[in-house]
């Protein structure tokens, strides 16, 4: 079909802006992608818009078809009614597996033809045709793009996320004002963290979910490092907001204590007016854990949850290696943090930065690592370990973030168990 000169138009008007609508990480439209393209993608937009019906149905999948795109698209309560307990008198192979749901919302949402076939039978869907006015080009940008349009219309499932949570210390004792200046304080020290990691070549495409006196922080990244550099990340907004702590004369900049932890999450657009929002939700098994950490967190302090996490490998692609324990992640943090020697804090140039989890010194002149007990308001216990982060300066005082060991011994809501590990 003949590409009509009003579509020309509206492709050309797609800003880069519009665009990262869909893909949500934003970014410039690839160079080789002409205005056939575009078109393509706007009309496809739209009917993934329709499709979603302001939040009423879910899009699960896609694949090519000859015409254009075959959908899967469910009602947004039907993602949970599939893993339940068949009702009395239905035929109980018309219920699939939690497992099978999660890795149908997990990684990668094209599925090739065969594919969609039996999905769509599992669930008794009939895929819905989305006619496009030319054929796809089947390239690896155009299918990154579609596929990140789709999960914005849909439910994302991350078994393994990294996600950090700052935590605003008295926020409900404040006035409405001051509040707000020290929302804005945190968003501003996210903001800066961020530029100076890129200014490290450390990639981080880090996305906030606020909690009302603070924000949840996660990597989208699905890489190797990705996990790793949230880490940083952290470290790098917990020094920004100590700096201007010492600077400020007036309670504008909030007094934080963090908490890091890698589990597993649900990832979400929600409706906004007449469209799904840019930003993203996250909610899941690590968002709970970490709120529970923080209850117990003291002002100033940084926990690191009991946690494993995926070892070196690529994510994307599944081939992740060993799982590593949350005392070998710090340790190999600590190995690739010389990334970030030379970085300028507050017209200071950093010449090292360590990092560690506390315990006490041993006779041998080694430290072990404690793990510390905590209860939360509903009594249940989990474990969790004392971070600490030094920052040094070539020409100003060190950064010294989170809390020292001897402190924690004084404090009666963390029970200490046996150190665990020797370290240097």
């Amino acid at each position: 079909m003949p590409i009509e000169m009003d579509d020309l138009a509206a492709a050309a008007a797609w800003s880069d802006t519009n665009f990262s609508l869909g893909l949500r990480s934003g970014g410039n439209l690839p160079a080789d992608m002409d205005l056939r393209q575009r078109s393509n993608l706007v009309h496809l937009e739209q009917q993934l818009h329709g499709e979603w019906g302001l939040g009423q149905n879910c899009i699960l999948s896609w694949c090519i078809h000859e015409a254009g795109v075959l959908l899967l698209v469910v009602p947004h309560y039907a993602v949970a009614e599939y893993t339940a307990a068949p009702d009395a008198g239905e035929p109980p192979q018309w219920r699939v597996s939690e497992r099978f749901i999660m890795d149908l919302i997990s990684g990668r949402r094209q599925l090739t033809p065969a594919q969609m076939e039996k999905v769509s039978r599992l669930l008794r869907v009939e895929p819905r045709l989305i006619r496009l006015r030319n054929p796809l080009a089947g390239s690896a940008a155009e299918t990154r793009i579609i596929d990140m349009m789709v999960k914005r219309y849909g439910i994302s499932y991350v078994e393994n996320r990294a996600v950090a949570l700052f935590d605003i210390v008295g926020f409900s004792l404040l006035s409405p004002f001051e509040q707000m200046t020290q929302l804005n304080s945190l968003s501003y020290s996210l903001n800066s963290a961020y530029a100076k990691m890129l200014e490290g070549k450390l990639g981080i495409n880090f996305a906030r979910s606020s909690t009302g006196d603070g924000f949840y922080i996660w990597n989208r990244d699905g890489d190797a490092d990705a996990n790793t550099n949230l880490y940083h990340f952290m470290h790098l907004v917990l020094a920004d907001n100590a700096i201007a702590r010492r600077k400020a004369k007036t309670a504008s900049v909030p007094r934080l204590r963090a908490a890091f932890h890698v589990g597993s999450c649900y990832e979400f657009h929600q409706a906004e007016g007449l469209n799904p929002t840019v930003h993203d939700y996250i909610v899941g098994e690590v968002t709970i854990e970490l709120a529970r950490m923080i209850e117990r967190a003291m002002p100033g302090q940084i926990f690191v949850g009991d946690f494993h996490a995926p070892g070196g490998g690529n994510q994307a692609a599944g081939s992740m290696g060993p799982d590593v324990d949350a005392i070998r992640f710090v340790d190999r943090a600590q190995q690739d943090l010389r990334r970030l020697r030379g970085l300028v804090l507050s017209g200071e140039r950093i010449s090292a930065i360590k990092c560690y989890l506390t315990g006490e010194k041993l006779a041998s002149g080694k430290y072990s690592v404690r793990k510390l007990e905590i209860a939360d308001k509903h009594g249940l216990c989990r474990c969790v370990y004392n971070a600490k982060v030094n920052i040094y300066r070539e020409q100003a005082e060190p950064i010294l973030l989170g809390i020292e060991d001897r402190v924690l011994r004084r404090d009666a809501h963390a029970t200490p168990t046996a150190g665990l590990l020797a370290r240097d």
